[in-house]
């Protein structure tokens, strides 16, 4: 059986469901949730309730 001489390159789309995508959504979505909780401390009151 012959081998390739050429492995293509895999290009990553710029959208929809990735790994790194929702990886870095992930992130962000933790450092809003501890930001809104530190904002509440700050406060002594809940952010999105009066």
């Amino acid at each position: 059986m012959l081998e390739p001489k050429l492995i293509p390159k895999r290009i990553l789309p710029k959208y929809g469901f990735h790994s790194h995508t929702e990886r870095l959504n992930g992130r962000l979505a933790m450092i809003g949730f501890i930001a809104l909780i530190v904002v509440e401390v700050m406060l002594g009151h809940g952010l999105l309730v009066g």
